[in-house]
């Protein structure tokens, strides 16, 4: 049986310009493309953990505008159940205009839209689903109180619960501790600590200040560095896999939902998080978010070919 993955969360459309410099205030310049894409954290999560062979559930709300239907058909394109995703009249569908520099680096501005009407009674209402889940992946695009309610729905449930605390803001760590595995990037987990993370030993500072605070388990993604694994007992540096980056956009989230898959295979951790640390890095080769997410089987003969396995 495949894993059973739940995602609550947000449904966006991408709007990505690349660029060679970004622009000063008040200043108009031409941009190299554009792209437009299907985003949002929540959906990029849930395409990468298809991808990877998971039957995916997705929980969330979309406008009654141009994009909500589109967002709903993407879904069943790549076999994510849908039935949970609600058309909200009255409310725009999320956007995120992307903007991406010659590096490959990215800035990002998310309007929420339909995706801040995403409330607790949405959850109870994909109960029967979410019960069944080996899995539920949540992040910080749909309201906190939504959020802590799946966190404890979970909780009660006895079903393991990942958060992703991206956009990064202060959280309530009394609601947060009940999650399996809290991962943020370096600039998340400062929001929630405010402890600066700009290396692997200040990312351990960091995690170790949440272990502290009662996380059980915490990763906190490092970019090309790769991603420190903690937990009370030990924090180990995953190194990640050389890459020519193209558009780190969309990274973490195919981190976040390949992680949740091979976790829920059975891999253990350290493993988990090494596989995820080259899916996301081999998403950054190409342009786009769900666009750039790998194929198991794509991603298997480059499993192969890097790790030697």
């Amino acid at each position: 049986m495949p894993p059973r993955i739940a995602v609550v969360g947000s449904a966006n459309v991408d709007l990505t310009t690349f660029t060679d410099a970004f622009p000063r205030p008040g200043e108009t310049i031409f941009g190299k493309a554009f792209d437009l894409g299907f985003g949002g954290k929540g959906a990029n999560q849930a395409v990468a953990a298809r991808l990877c062979g998971a039957d995916v559930q997705m929980v969330a709300k979309v406008g009654n505008d141009l994009f909500g239907p589109a967002t709903v058909k993407n879904f069943q394109s790549f076999g994510i159940d849908a039935t949970n995703v609600h058309i909200e009249d009255g409310l725009s569908s999320g956007v995120a205009p992307i903007f991406v520099d010659k590096t490959g680096q990215n800035r990002i501005i998310v309007v929420k839209g339909a995706n801040d009407s995403l409330r607790p009674e949405d959850v109870e209402r994909a109960a029967p689903a979410l019960q069944q889940a080996d899995c539920i992946i949540l992040q910080l695009e749909v309201p906190l109180s939504t959020v802590y309610h799946t966190i404890r729905f979970a909780k009660a449930n006895r079903v393991r619960c990942l958060l992703n605390p991206a956009p990064g803001q202060p959280l309530d760590m009394k609601q947060v501790t009940q999650v399996d595995y809290l991962i943020p990037n370096e600039s998340e987990a400062e929001a929630i600590t405010g402890l600066p993370v700009r290396n692997p030993d200040e990312a351990r500072q960091c995690a170790q200040r949440l272990i502290q605070q009662g996380l059980r388990q915490v990763i906190i993604t490092l970019g090309a560095t790769g991603a420190l694994l903690a937990n009370s007992g030990k924090a180990e540096l995953i190194p990640s896999f050389p890459v020519n980056a193209k558009d780190t956009t969309g990274a973490g989230d195919a981190f976040i939902g390949s992680f949740a898959v091979f976790l829920a295979e059975g891999l253990a951790e350290a493993e988990a998080t090494r596989r995820a640390s080259l899916y996301a890095a081999l998403s950054t080769t190409k342009v786009g978010t769900q666009k750039s997410f790998l194929q198991r089987p794509e991603f298997e003969k480059e499993w192969k070919k890097r790790a030697g396995s």
